[in-house]
């Protein structure tokens, strides 16, 4: 017993970012082995599910910068804090507006899934803001890593312009070298000061993000499948609105229940 809990010790003496990338490699896997996920990998992807992805990533990087920006003077999270350099949420509403339009905020959908995610993400901030650090490494320094692959992809997949238009999700104009910014960030993230118990809650739910990650890709393939868009059969041309969600949403109140909760937005 004595031997196990030794062993342990000086497995959590490693570094955070090593230990993070050990705990979630199996997950890791599971997320680019999903059917959405490899189909993309092989060029095999349609506007319409780029739309969809690009949806739900808004919706996930809008409540994940809510609850940085609320944490961004914690010492929890304060060092990890780079915000001109990572955050999303701007460059996916430059996207969504040029693959919507000008009124995309009515059209984009949520599905339940893509709230779950969010629900996570600010229960996180809100109560557990230790544990942000591991949502924010699996989502930023995986888009400056295997998202550059996706982004040429999608490009010649869809054949849009070179000049980057509906791919700003994927472009980091804050980061002039990627290898180099990762370095940085994994030197901070390691920096962080936590006991034992905290590094492990940390590993747990680095985890349950990738988890999160595959339930996303999951929906998405079935709403694919189902050759629907904001709860409604995808149509040439189609006005799509999605209604207005009651802002109790906000609270985590239960949604309603069967398919009308593909029809809700995800609350801000």
């Amino acid at each position: 017993m004595e031997t196990s809990q030794t062993h342990s010790s000086e497995s959590m003496s490693k570094d955070l970012s090593e230990l993070m990338k050990e705990a979630t490699k199996e997950v890791h896997e599971q997320a680019e082995n999903t059917p959405f996920m490899k189909n993309f990998q092989k060029g095999q992807v349609s506007l319409h599910e780029f739309k969809l992805v690009t949806a739900s990533l808004y919706f996930i990087y809008s409540a994940l910068e809510e609850e940085i920006e609320r944490n961004k003077n914690n010492p929890v999270y304060a060092p990890v804090y780079f915000p001109a350099e990572l955050h999303r949420k701007a460059a996916l509403e430059e996207d969504l507006k040029y693959f919507y339009g000008s009124n995309w905020r009515e059209e984009i959908p949520c599905p339940e899934a893509t709230q779950k995610y969010v629900e996570r993400l600010h229960y996180v901030g809100k109560n557990h803001p230790e544990l942000l650090v591991a949502h924010a490494y699996t989502r930023y320094l995986g888009d400056l890593s295997g998202g550059q692959v996706l982004k040429k992809i999608a490009q010649k997949a869809l054949q849009l312009p070179s000049t980057g238009e509906g791919l700003a999700f994927f472009t980091f104009d804050g980061v002039s070298n990627a290898t180099k910014f990762k370095q940085l960030y994994r030197s901070r993230m390691n920096a962080l000061e936590m006991d034992h118990a905290t590094k492990k809650r940390v590993l747990e739910e680095a985890k349950k993000a990738f988890l999160l990650n595959i339930q996303v890709f999951e929906a998405l393939q079935e709403l694919v499948s189902k050759g629907q868009e904001n709860g409604h059969p995808v149509q040439p041309k189609a006005e799509l609105r999605t209604r207005n969600v009651n802002r109790s949403y906000e609270h985590g109140k239960t949604l309603p229940k069967g398919s009308d909760r593909h029809k809700l937005a995800c609350p801000g």
